[in-house]
Order: C-alpha cells, then structure tokens, then sequence
C-alpha cells in the first residue's frame, strides 16, 4: 500500500479502499499485492519509468484508467513533456487514433493542474 500510495495519491487510494466491497475485495488485494508490491516496489526501474510505462500502455489499449495514471505523473517525477514524448510512441506503435485520444485526455488532465 506504501508504494500505490506514493504514486496515486493518499486521497485516491483511500477513496479506492472505501469503495472496496465485499465483492471486490479479493481483486483489491490481489491488485496491491501484484502491481504495486510485486512490480512497482521493484528496483529495476525509477518510477517514473515505470509511469512512462504504463501511460504508454493504457493510451495503447484505450483503457480509462490513463487519466489516474496521468495525475500520478507527478508523484513519479515524470512531466508532461516526457508524457508527450512517450505518446509519440504510442502513435507509432499502436496507432494514431489511440495516442490522440491519450493526447486529449493528458491535455485535460495537465490543463487542471
């Protein structure tokens, strides 16, 4: 939980923690032990790499989760010129309908902050 909080945010994961369920709580957990203690805790890579990384591959898969992981940017250290360098290559390797929308999406969110 230490390692998603740094990167996402107290609020945010505190938020995520009480929308938690009984349903879901499994998932919850398994998604703080895999991700953020078995991937994000490793030393490999900066985490702002890993940021790059995974902004890169959610605008690639069009998933909705970009816009959290593009306010985590600035726990990472990663900024928006770099986020704008890592679409490049999404546009290139992915397709450019999918790095346009990321760009919107990343503008929107760098707009508010």
């Amino acid at each position: 939980m230490q390692t998603r909080r740094q990167v996402l945010g107290a609020e945010y994961v505190d938020q995520a923690v009480a929308n938690t369920t009984d349903f879901d709580s499994d998932f919850q957990k398994w998604i703080t032990e895999s991700a953020w203690a078995g991937v994000w805790a490793r030393p490999g890579l900066e985490r702002k790499v890993r940021s790059l990384i995974t902004i890169a591959i959610l605008a690639a898969m069009g998933h909705n989760e970009l816009e959290v992981h593009l306010r985590a940017a600035v726990h990472t250290g990663a900024t928006p010129p770099e986020v704008a360098e890592a679409l490049m290559h999404v546009a290139v390797y992915a397709g450019v309908p999918a790095a346009n929308h990321a760009f919107r999406v990343a503008k929107n969110v760098f707009e508010e902050t």
